[in-house]
């Protein structure tokens, strides 16, 4: 902690002008630590400075152009053939085409010996460079933008490109322009110095975000002349983080400012609701942080390609055996002839022979590697990203979006999820918060008449009906109606209300409430403007507050209202006629629900106006709780009338607008779990801190206050608070602190060295508010319902039926997560809850590893679900103890996760996924969840209430829960069932036809003939065998979507990587050898003994080899269509119009052989077509008779579902009630009931388990 003296030591170097702390410093220590401090820092000054040094640092910055493409015209060819060349595959082919070139090891002709491998290339650098031209057209029409840039030689804005615009310049913008550079924002046409600004560009969030002038800057509300700017700034080096921004700005004077990311306009965002603005450019060009954030799209490597990775090094294995035993076969064929007449007399020794005949044979048999193969797994995952995104059952007509694929190459992953870890508000519910009960100094108002006013307003969807809703105590009927006064149309005089006032016990009440409400108003960033003005800011005239201060004071005065009671034993259940009175004055206020956390609602009479309708406002929150909370005081007569930096202004009940002082705002941050703002009082004139935030975090402040709070309110607020949990409620505490003058000196003093600070700014900051909220007084607590999505419970339970785990992590109360997961059938009454703490993970440990001893099974047999809370998780997540902690999760059906914070999340997603090595999904909606998105193997966002930040940072993006039980069940395993039989189907086909030419070689002396001209050869897996087997990865359905949702147990095939195990690639390559085998020696035996030549001979082998490969992939479909039927047939028309055309035409395209006439005699004779029928019907009957074998006598469960498609309606049905049955009662057998785990009743409270080493509850 720093100490306050030693602050102007610290601050000293930092207290001169940029230019004189860099001379200074290159006096002292030789210019070392100013080039430390230049290259940490940035200094900027209006581009027309005479200071040379800063003057050549601002013009050595990037300028504002912007350059997206990767090629020019010169660098197009030999930049992308260096991109394509770091594939392995790519380095490989083109090696074998350089080999083909050497005389001594070619196999056929060079030329087209790179047929291949130029082809493929020549389509990847074709399609680069379609992206690189949309691309360019695109930085054209950024770049050629104009904005007005200050000319200081013509003292007038001028217009300029964007491209123009450099660091240093002062930029002014007008409502609805985008911003064309990062800019710290030095002018507002709005008299309280902020701007609204819309992110839309940036982050997909289109609520406004508000921005504020740098402190202590002149002319605000006046004509800005840029001449007479002269502060300097001096802020961090360029980075990515769009939520913060250090820096401090040196005014004339001396006088230091810091500034924040308030204080900067980014690139790419719009200007709304504000007049004009003026900026200072800071950053520029690629140096924004939009462009700094402009990655393209995620690339994650999938399981299947990694699987994939493995046997194209098993295939190269191969090759490399084959090639060997060709060459020691040739070597010991040469050694046993003795210069035969047949051959051309050479001196190369048998041995070097053999070593040339090795990299013959790798050139001959190097289709074995199946080139084509990376290319068409881009092609089959753009078409399985297509069909998921033209799904009309995942699109959502409400927000006008479907499913955004934002990761193109692991869509196969979503059929093999085994864990999901879910957040609970905004994923699971609706994240539209309704404010239904409140306590306030230990009394609770449960607002049941308000309650049932949402529910109908919410069915009607009426916003014009006039609520009049009263606060009513549970335990003394006491209520107060929250009707707000009509201050100049009211007779009744502040003085009127305080005469009634004579007993301690009211003034103390409306202390409480007039506090409690106050602070839900002021405590939080919401924006408030409306529809029909730029910035909605209800004017006072002097007069008036004079005059309603004054009453206001002598109010407070004669009620002598304390802090809180100093007694335990105060009654404060008394009926309050005071506080009816002073409630219940005037018009009613109409309390509109929150849809969304912009919503319209209808505001008190300003005091200035003279007319009885009531002014429409906006409220702008950054999240659903604010607004809610923003609305419910709002209803209670504490209305939000309009926020700048430095006041708020709000309506009092029963009075009329005031406005308060904001001193600071300390945002909310996910290790405090709290808020607070700082005001100073409008009639007391003390400085006021009120907090807001997690009631564990704010009970535990208030419980080490110095003057001590009431035990028995704190005992009965705690009481509340458990059964808001109870009933599914989203609690959050209320508490204040008030400072004498002296403690906010110091404090103020530390905390703006922390604010200006460049380095570890935000460790300083979270400190200082850490410093401030200490001590608390409680006020009271809230209780907000977050309903439900719909259809979340029943695709939960499709989950878990489809073995998917799925984990709850959430920073809610264990009560509130508990009931949460009730209500979504994440726990059913069966479960066995095992509430966990430290004293206790060993133990439940050792009993559950008793009880799987005893036969429990670890999957679904299990009826147990582990409940822990953040303490206890920071306890498990320690290394030595991370075994055991999975080891306990694994016997779990399900984990819940309470009270955990963001950093938890992805440390319990990283440990999961690395340690039992499982394919997990993450799916969140709010910033606190991105880091856990990113985590998984798999993120999904939804696009929600709380922004846009999970959906930036995900794989996939959807706008529902419900829709993840169809792109799991459905999408992912199609995607995978496809990807993964057209893989194993490349290999096939690939060491089929490869093996025909290895027999080969046992009969030419392993020369490295071939019995084929070089061009089938080259294009029979290049173009022949190609197409077909890339619409069968894009349109093949094992089983139909209605089945896959109807029989979720279908998905585990996928988790067990049924379609592509090892034992599954081995059989396909041994049916390969097979076939090949089959193929080869049929036509050789049949014409044996014959004339033919070799050209002859291949014939009716390549013929026989394509209706093969063909009729094959038609075996393995389980869809046949027009579409498919289509293909095929026109595949092998490719084949046999290519094979006769080249044998009447070409004559020396296969030199020095000559090709002519060689199909179109063979095809004239009946042995032919003969040959190629036996041959195929004896390669694939193996083939047909197994996978009768598996469909008869045991069938898996994607075959019995095949086979129940095919019955009627009715009998459908039928199966289907009868195999959930089947296995429900498999389930119910396999479960073993934990006889030695205590099950209780009751569900204690946490620090009962603290105490008491625990429980396992149900």
């Amino acid at each position: 902690m720093l100490a306050i003296e030693n602050l102007p030591k610290l601050a000293g170097p930092f207290l001169k002008s940029p230019a004189a702390m860099i001379q200074q410093l290159e006096q002292d220590q030789g210019g070392g630590m100013a080039k430390d401090l230049a290259k940490n820092r940035r200094v900027v000054m209006p581009s027309w400075t005479e200071h040379e040094e800063i003057k050549e640092s601002q013009q050595s910055c990037t300028r504002n152009k912007v350059q997206t493409t990767k090629y020019t015209f010169l660098s197009f060819i030999p930049k992308n053939l260096f991109e394509q060349l770091h594939r392995f595959a790519n380095v490989y082919f083109v090696f074998l085409g350089a080999l083909n070139f050497v005389p001594i090891v070619n196999a056929f002709q060079p030329e087209i010996s790179i047929i291949p491998i130029v082809f493929v290339m020549s389509i990847t650098a074709v399609k680069d460079l379609w992206e690189d031209q949309r691309r360019r057209k695109s930085d054209q029409k950024v770049n050629n933008r104009l904005c007005e840039v200050y000319d200081r030689k013509q003292k007038q804005y001028v217009e300029r490109r964007w491209a123009e615009v450099c660091v240093g310049d002062l930029v002014r913008l007008c409502c609805n322009e985008i911003i064309p550079a990062d800019m710290v924002l030095l002018h507002s046409s709005d008299p309280n110095g902020v701007c609204h600004i819309e992110t839309a560009n940036l982050d997909g969030e289109t609520n406004l975000k508000q921005r504020q002038v740098v402190r202590d800057l002149p002319q605000q509300g006046s004509e800005f002349v840029p001449e007479n700017y002269s502060s300097h700034i001096e802020c961090e080096n360029p980075n990515n983080d769009l939520r913060r921004f250090r820096g401090f700005m040196d005014h004339p004077g001396k006088v230091r400012v810091g500034l924040h990311s308030e204080n900067l306009l980014l690139r790419s965002c719009t200007v709304r609701n504000t007049e004009t603005v003026i900026g200072i450019v800071v950053y520029a060009g690629h140096e924004t942080k939009a462009m700094q954030n402009n990655s393209g799209p995620r690339y994650k490597r999938s399981k299947l390609e990694r699987r994939l990775n493995m046997d194209v090094l098993w295939c190269v294995i191969l090759l490399l055996l084959m090639c060997l035993i060709a060459a020691v076969g040739h070597g010991f064929w040469l050694s046993g002839r003795q210069n035969p007449i047949y051959m051309i007399p050479d001196d190369t020794h048998p041995a070097l022979a053999a070593f040339y005949m090795f990299w013959t044979m790798i050139i001959v048999l190097q289709v074995l590697i199946p080139i084509s193969l990376y290319v068409s797994i881009e092609i089959v995952k753009l078409g399985q990203i297509y069909f998921i995104q033209n799904d009309l059952d995942l699109y959502n007509p409400v927000l006008d979006t479907g499913v955004q694929c934002r990761a193109l190459n692991i869509t196969e992953d979503l059929g093999q999820i085994q864990y999901l870890f879910s957040d609970k508000t905004g994923t699971l519910t609706e994240n539209r918060m309704l404010f239904r009960r409140c306590i306030v100094a230990g009394t609770e108002y449960p607002h049941h008449e308000n309650a049932i006013s949402l529910e109908q307003y919410e069915e009607q969807g009426c916003g014009d009906a006039d609520h009049s809703l009263t606060l009513r105590s549970r335990t003394s009927r006491k209520s107060l109606s929250c009707k707000s006064l009509s201050c100049n149309r009211s007779s009744v005089s502040l003085n009127t209300l305080t005469a009634e006032s004579d007993t301690h016990s009211q003034a103390a009440e409306i202390s409480h409430i007039l506090d409690f409400f106050l602070a839900l108003t002021v405590c939080n960033t919401v924006v408030v403007s409306s529809p029909t003005q730029p910035r909605h800011v209800t004017g006072l005239s002097n007069g008036f507050s004079i005059i309603f201060q004054w009453e206001m004071k002598a109010m407070f005065q004669k009620l002598s209202l304390p802090r809180f009671p100093s007694s335990p034993s105060q009654n404060t259940d008394t009926p309050p006629s005071l506080t009816k009175k002073l409630f219940t004055r005037g018009r009613s206020a109409s309390y509109f629900p929150n849809n969304s956390p912009q919503t319209p609602i209808t505001t008190l009479q300003s005091p200035t106006a003279h007319s009885d309708e009531a002014e429409e406002l906006l409220y702008e929150a950054e999240s659903p709780d604010e607004a809610a909370l923003v609305q419910a005081a709002k209803a209670y007569g504490c209305t939000l009338l309009g926020r700048s930096p430095e006041q708020v202004l709000v309506a009092v009940p029963g009075t009329g607008p005031l406005s308060i002082p904001l001193l600071h705002v300390l945002p909310f941050h996910s290790a405090r779990k709290r808020m607070s703002v700082v005001v100073r009082h409008p009639l007391t004139g003390e400085v006021v801190v009120y907090t807001k935030g997690a009631d564990n975090v704010i009970m535990e402040l208030a419980e080490a206050a110095e003057d001590g709070f009431c035990r028995e309110i704190m005992e009965r607020t705690q009481r509340h608070l458990d059964q808001y949990a109870r009933d599914g409620l989203r609690t959050l505490c209320v508490a204040k602190k008030v400072l004498e003058e002296q403690e906010y000196k110091a404090w103020l003093k530390r905390h703006e060295y922390a604010e200006t600070s460049i380095e570890n700014r935000e460790e300083l900051l979270l400190e200082s508010a850490e410093r401030l909220e200490t001590n608390l007084t409680l006020l009271g607590a809230t209780g907000i319902v977050d309903r439900l999505q719909e259809e979340v419970p029943e695709s939960i339970e499709a989950l878990q039926e489809a073995g998917i785990k799925v984990w709850v992590l959430t920073g809610d109360k264990q009560e509130t997560a508990i009931n949460i997961a009730f209500a979504c059938k994440l726990l059913r009454p069966t479960d066995h809850i095992l509430m966990t703490c430290e004293a206790r993970l060993h133990e439940l440990q050792h009993e559950i590893r008793q009880v799987t001893k005893e036969g429990m099974s670890e999957d679904d047999g299990s009826d147990c679900v582990l409940v822990i809370d953040g303490r206890t998780l920071d306890y498990a997540l320690q290394k030595e103890l991370q075994g055991s902690f999975l080891e306990l999760t694994c016997c779990c059906r399900s984990v819940i996760c309470c009270r955990s914070t963001p950093l938890q999340k992805s440390q319990v997603v990283r440990l999961v996924r690395d340690k039992l090595k499982v394919m997990t999904l993450a799916i969140g909606d709010g910033a606190n969840d991105v880091s856990m998105i990113q985590m998984a193997d798999v993120g999904i966002g939804i696009s929600g209430q709380e922004g846009m930040q999970a959906v930036m940072s995900s794989d996939f993006a959807i706008s529902r829960f419900k829709f993840l039980r169809k792109l799991i069940l459905v999408h992912g395993h199609w995607c995978y069932t496809r990807l993964a039989n057209m893989i194993l189907y490349f290999f096939y086909k690939n060491v089929m036809y490869v093996n025909l030419l290895f027999w080969y070689q046992f009969f030419c002396g392993f020369s490295g003939s071939t019995m084929t001209n070089s061009w089938v050869l080259i294009f029979f897996n290049l173009l022949f065998t190609s197409v077909p087997p890339i619409i069968y990865g894009m349109l093949d359905k094992d089983v139909s979507g209605e089945t896959l949702l109807d029989l979720p147990d279908l998905y585990k095939s996928g988790q067990n990587s049924q379609a592509y195990l090892p034992s599954t690639f081995w059989m396909n390559i041994l049916d390969a050898f097979y076939q090949s085998l089959v193929c080869f020696f049929i036509p050789y035996f049949a014409y044996a003994g014959s004339d033919i030549g070799v050209f002859s001979f291949g014939s009716p082998i390549n013929g026989s080899a394509l209706l093969i490969i063909l009729l094959h992939q038609l075996i393995e479909s389980r869809t046949v269509t027009w579409i498919h039927t289509a293909l095929l047939l026109f595949s092998a028309l490719f084949y046999y119009a290519f094979v006769l055309l080249f044998s009447l035409t070409c004559v020396t395209c296969n030199s020095p052989t000559n090709p002519l006439g060689i199909e179109t005699k063979m095809m004239s004779e009946p042995l032919y077509f003969l040959v190629c029928g036996l041959t195929t019907v004896l390669a694939l009957l193996p083939r047909i008779l197994c996978r009768a074998f598996r469909s008869t006598i045991c069938p898996s469960d994607l075959v019995r579902a095949q086979k129940m498609e095919r019955l009627s309606a009715q009998d459908y049905s039928t199966s289907l009630r009868q195999w959930k049955e089947n296995k429900a009662a498999q389930r119910l057998s396999s479960r073993h009931v934990p006889q030695n785990l205590s099950v209780n009743a009751d569900m204690p409270h946490l620090t009962e388990c603290i105490a008491e080493a625990g429980a396992v509850l149900s």
